[in-house]
């Protein structure tokens, strides 16, 4: 009788011949059962284990037969859409009721259609367009002049004409160029030869004041002391606005005098921030548009003296869009016949003026006008100077 040692997980087992002998015997000493269609249990077996701490008795555990799985019970079918599907009741069945909501959406087919409605967007959404242009065969004929005058006259309009140059005219008191705002400085006011001003810059001139023919008096008086005057808010020289409050000596611009939110009045009087009172007054001036005639009063025959006294310069003289060249002349003999009751004809007389063409609706050209002597008598010529055009000359014997 041999034992077997098995060893596992470092335990030693020892299984006796003896015992399995044993076993054997009380097998055939036990009287035989009917054969059951189950199958017999297995007998229990007694196994040793001993390591090297003590001796312990395990029972082995009966196999048990794997349990078979029932069938799948079949699938629940239910009802189609629209209707309450309802399962009839039988003996010892469950009774189950199924409600579906009904979609929203109509059906225009009579094929039913299962999909899920689709989701809306609600944010953002970027397109893309193509675009085909198509070019037409043969060669394209620019329209001509002709055609654009018949087709400007059809409308009754004109091309939008050419941008005005910038003006440069500075004004003597706050040195800015051009005409200003309506409700500011406003428009430039001829002074001298090259000379102008802005006319709120003068009429709020401390010495200066205005007729009742609107005419502006002591404009030079006040330029003369301008220029030895500092604006308290720009520290340029030209400042002739000054605080009407006793023994104040803040003095400024127009322009600057606005920025600096001076207060003004409608007796033609500043109060400068110090001194101006606190909140609305009800003789404060907040607008300075000037839409009457307001000119400059000035000596005619000193200012041509003047002119004569400081000889030949390259000066250009403009009236409006008249562009004079020459004065020209009148001999003692001609005096009689060279003028009428409203105007002189000198002879010699030249100017220039840029205007809308005779043959163009879209164009400009120059109209060069002269005054010549024909027979005693004054000649009056218009040259009509245009690109692409020979000159063409316009006589007659009044200036209409």
């Amino acid at each position: 009788m041999k034992d077997i040692v098995f060893c596992s997980n470092n335990c030693f087992v020892l299984y006796s011949a003896a015992v399995q002998a044993k076993n054997s015997e009380n097998k055939e000493s036990a009287p035989t059962l009917p054969q059951s269609p189950m199958k017999e249990r297995p007998p229990k077996a007694f196994h040793q284990y001993s390591n090297n701490i003590s001796t312990l008795d395990v029972h082995c555990l009966p196999q048990l037969q794997e349990k078979v799985s029932p069938p799948s019970s079949p699938p629940i079918m239910f009802p189609p859409a629209f209707e309450a599907a309802k399962v009839e009741a039988k003996p010892d069945e469950l009774k189950v009721t199924v409600k579906l909501k009904p979609r929203l959406k109509a059906i225009h087919s009579s094929l039913e259609d299962c999909r899920p409605p689709s989701k809306k967007w609600k944010g953002m959404k970027w397109k893309k367009w193509s675009i085909q242009i198509v070019i037409p065969k043969g060669s394209f004929k620019p329209p001509c002049e002709e055609e654009i005058d018949e087709f400007l006259k059809k409308l009754g309009t004109t091309l939008k004409p050419d941008p005005v140059p910038k003006d440069y005219r500075k004004c003597c008191f706050c040195h800015e160029e051009g005409d200003g705002l309506t409700d500011g400085p406003a428009r430039l006011l001829n002074l001298d030869l090259d000379l102008w001003v802005h006319l709120n810059c003068a009429l709020w001139s401390t010495e200066v004041y205005e007729t009742q023919a609107g005419a502006l008096i002591n404009v030079e008086l006040a330029l003369r002391r301008g220029l030895q005057m500092k604006c308290m808010f720009c520290h340029k020289m030209g400042a002739t606005s000054g605080c009407h409050r006793l023994r104040c000596t803040n003095i400024y611009h127009f322009t600057c005098a606005i920025k600096a939110q001076c207060m003004f009045f409608k007796d033609k009087t500043m109060l400068c921030p110090m001194h101006k009172p606190k909140g609305a007054h009800e003789q404060e001036l907040s607008y300075f548009a000037v839409f009457r005639r307001v000119y400059v009063q000035r000596d005619e025959v000193r200012q041509i003296a003047s002119i004569v006294q400081r000889g030949e310069r390259d000066h250009t003289f403009r009236v409006g869009s008249l562009i004079f060249h020459a004065v020209g002349q009148l001999l003692p003999q001609q005096m009689q016949a060279f003028h009428s009751s409203k105007a002189l004809f000198p002879v010699g007389y030249e100017a220039s003026r840029l205007y809308w063409s005779m043959r163009y609706a879209n164009r400009r050209c120059r109209y060069l006008c002269s005054i010549e002597e024909k027979d005693g008598l004054p000649l009056f010529v218009i040259k009509v100077v245009e690109q692409g055009h020979e000159d063409l000359v316009l006589t007659d014997t009044t200036p209409k």
